[in-house]
């Protein structure tokens, strides 16, 4: 099973979350908007490979960890 956009979405919140940085510290340190931050937690966007992977550098973490996450979080309730 895949991830999802909204999977995919709540699981960089989660991590964001989990290191108390607003939506507008991690689109700083992404370099992207930080409303694009806010599409893509909502599963609003479809981001590309290179997004996933800035989006884990501001993180502290692998892209493929926050895929991980997204698996385990798309056959779990929402939080």
């Amino acid at each position: 099973m895949q991830p999802d956009r909204s999977s995919l979405g709540r699981a960089i919140r989660r991590r964001r979350e989990q290191l108390s940085l607003s939506q507008e510290a991690l689109a700083e340190r992404a370099g992207v908007h930080r409303t694009y931050v806010g599409g893509v937690e909502r599963g609003e966007r479809n981001i590309t490979v290179v997004t996933l992977a800035k989006f884990a550098n501001a993180l502290k973490t692998q892209a493929s960890t926050i895929l991980e996450d997204a698996e385990e979080l798309r056959s779990s309730p929402r939080e």
